[in-house]
């Protein structure tokens, strides 16, 4: 086995990293809003939302050490991931 890609950013990004990669459905749903990581060090940082229209956004917080993973996710009602994304640009 080799070691993680961790400078992935989408599934095209990682089709061309990864040979053996198999991707259902969209693997685009999911926006990164931020991704930090370090190869020598072996960890990865990264935030996601996943916009749900008018019923809200799902956001997912994804933190990897080594083999050591922890992902925290939170449905937020009501708020629209493309609305609040504006609201910072």
């Amino acid at each position: 086995m080799s070691e993680k890609t961790l400078d992935v950013t989408t599934v095209s990004d990682a089709k061309s990293k990864i040979s053996d990669l198999k991707v259902f459905g969209n693997g685009d749903a999911w926006q990164l809003l931020g991704k930090a990581s370090s190869k020598s060090q072996g960890w990865m940082k990264s935030t996601k939302a996943l916009d749900l229209g008018t019923a809200g956004t799902v956001l997912q917080v994804t933190t990897s050490q080594g083999d050591n993973v922890a992902e925290a996710v939170v449905f937020l009602p009501g708020v629209e991931f493309f609305k609040v994304r504006t609201a910072f640009e």
